[in-house]
């Protein structure tokens, strides 16, 4: 176990021109490696067997690491070698539902990029919601029970699992009939969430302690599996529509409209501010506000996710927006890689690694 007091110990005996960036192979790893590649790192993924050739392909890893399952990263054989290899782990996605917020907190003895208490507040609904709340942004209604139902609804679960197992219901008989179909580990865990009907946006910030300042580096929508195939075929399918799912498959560039972004870049730094009242130092590195956009042009955020998110994929050479802050190729995973690098170069890379 580590306990929090002892966190900021966790760089104790790394030689700072050492540092490996290493990553999990999944989510948003090959921006990750070629972004500590473009930043003069060295990099390094742990991926399960099988998957190897990804990264092979695209020669984007310095080293591969081949692990059975993602539960060895938690193995003391294997924290002891990246220790050795002097490597600082970046979170994304996959570490979420792979390893338990709670375990990477207490038992990841390798410096991680970030905060790693925020996972607990990503992946815990009611702190989320408390942390949102705090931010004072527009959530959707949430029912504590299915005989609350009064509207269409969305029931999600647990976990960063991109959409699996979630469905609608627009009365407590429709959530008794599609939830008793459901054969998920979570299953007695679940959010039932007002159905709000607008345009989804997901934008994609970063949060420098080092200059405390949020920037908007991109932005995309989530192309979902069979929600969006419904969509196209909604004719045809009128007389038999099958029940829509929300499983993630891909992502999809989006720009919004110039006058909407004075809100957006307020509701980061609101998140931001709220987080380091709940749970200090707080939110740092990349974030994405999961929201619609109604016809009002107001926001509703209905989830936070408090690391790297696979949208940034789209935006590997830079995309529109940080090309305004930066004037050469930015994606998110380099953008991190910059991040580390400056704080190297400050001597104060302990406040970037909790």
């Amino acid at each position: 176990m580590i306990p929090r007091s002892e966190i900021h110990h966790i760089l104790d005996g790394y030689a700072r021109d050492e540092i490996t960036l290493a990553t999990m192979g999944s989510h948003t790893a090959l921006q990750i490696l070629k972004g500590a590649q473009d930043e003069g790192f060295k990099n390094l993924v742990i991926c399960k067997r099988g998957v190897e050739e990804v990264y092979q392909q695209f020669g984007v890893a310095d080293e591969l690491l081949i692990v059975e399952t993602y539960n060895q990263f938690l193995d003391e054989k294997l924290l002891k070698e990246l220790r050795e290899r002097t490597v600082i782990l970046i979170p994304h996605g996959s570490f979420v539902e792979y390893l338990s917020p709670k375990r990477i907190e207490t038992e990841l003895s390798v410096p991680l990029f970030g905060n790693r208490m925020v996972l607990e507040w990503e992946s815990d609904r009611e702190k989320e919601r408390r942390w949102l709340t705090q931010a004072d942004l527009r959530l959707p209604e949430e029912f504590k029970t299915p005989d609350e139902i009064d509207r269409l609804v969305l029931v999600k679960f647990p976990g960063a699992k991109g959409g699996k197992g979630y469905f609608i219901a627009s009365d407590p008989e429709e959530f008794e009939r599609k939830f008793e179909k459901l054969n998920l580990r979570d299953k007695e865990r679940f959010t039932i969430q007002e159905f709000v009907i607008g345009t989804r946006f997901y934008p994609h910030y970063f949060y420098s302690p080092l200059k405390d300042r949020v920037e908007l580096l991109s932005m995309d929508i989530r192309y979902e599996s069979n929600i969006d195939g419904i969509s196209r075929l909604a004719t045809i399918l009128q007389d038999c529509p099958p029940d829509p799912s929300f499983v993630v498959t891909g992502n999809i560039p989006v720009v919004a409209r110039e006058s909407l972004l004075p809100q957006i870049l307020k509701m980061g730094e609101r998140v931001v501010k709220a987080s380091k009242e709940l749970f200090s130092p707080g939110l740092m590195g990349p974030f994405c506000l999961e929201m619609i956009c109604t016809e009002d042009l107001e926001f509703t955020v209905f989830e936070i996710s408090a690391r790297i998110v696979a949208g940034t994929n789209l935006y590997i050479n830079g995309s529109p927006y940080s090309h305004l802050l930066y004037h050469e190729p930015m994606s998110t995973g380099r953008r991190i890689a910059r991040e580390i690098k400056d704080a190297l170069g400050e001597d104060s890379l302990e406040s970037i690694i909790y």
